[in-house]
């Protein structure tokens, strides 16, 4: 995928220039982006998906409502996404490989894990019976540790779509047993708030992404509380 780590960024940027102002992004929005990352959506589609609810709303500007959030533009995401599949040509996955690696050193990997690692080490998790929270938490601290290690010899970039799956493979574990050490009054709480925030689009997105939307709220309201890092490379 194009300019790797620097996706959520540039979508949020993209977005805020087409909106001409600043405008924060939404933990909706935020979760919606990581849906399209994780979906395989290349930036570029996304960006040329905003441009085109933008260009389709400026031709018929309404005076009480105005693009507020992503959602508005998540169906023209789509679209673009399916044009350029269908445009695509040829395209192999050594290229694919050198345009994820762009712009990414080693040295930049090996910080952020362990700067993670560090910071997994600091968390204040939750204490619940049953539940080896802290016991993870050391384990995955120890394993990004072992993997900023094992990069630091290395002369040239791995495989990024391999070290991605494994840290999300980690952070899926840690999500599991944070999800499982906090009191279920507090889950119950943050999937109201989720429930709330997505009412204004339950219209303009299908179930199955109001359904991703409301476990990534209570996914990212978990790691705010209990100070957990996220770990994929799209977060450096």
């Amino acid at each position: 995928m194009e300019n790797y780590f620097n996706y959520f960024t540039e979508i949020e940027e993209h977005f805020q220039r087409r909106r001409g102002g600043p405008l924060l992004v939404s933990t909706v929005d935020w979760g919606l982006i990581e849906i399209w990352k994780d979906a395989g959506i290349p930036l570029a589609a996304v960006l040329r998906g905003i441009d085109e609810a933008f260009d389709k709303f400026e031709r018929r500007p309404s005076k009480t409502q105005k693009i507020n959030g992503l959602a508005w533009c998540a169906q023209a995401v789509l679209t673009a996404a399916e044009d350029m599949k269908e445009a695509a040509v040829g395209s192999s996955e050594e290229k694919k490989q050198s345009e994820t690696a762009r712009g990414l050193e080693i040295s930049d990997i090996v910080a952020f894990l362990r700067r993670n690692a560090k910071r997994l080490r600091a968390a204040k998790l939750p204490e619940a019976a049953g539940v080896q929270v802290r016991v993870l938490a050391e384990e995955t601290a120890e394993t990004l540790d072992k993997m900023a290690a094992s990069l630091g010899t290395q002369d040239a970039l791995p495989r990024l779509e391999d070290l991605e799956r494994r840290l999300t493979v980690l952070e899926e574990k840690l999500f599991a047993i944070l999800l499982a050490g906090t009191p279920d009054e507090q889950i119950v709480q943050m999937r109201s708030e989720a429930d709330r925030e997505l009412s204004p689009y339950r219209r303009k997105m299908p179930a199955s992404q109001i359904e991703q939307l409301q476990k990534q709220h209570v996914h990212k309201r978990l790691l705010d509380l209990y100070g957990v890092p996220r770990l994929s490379l799209f977060y450096m």
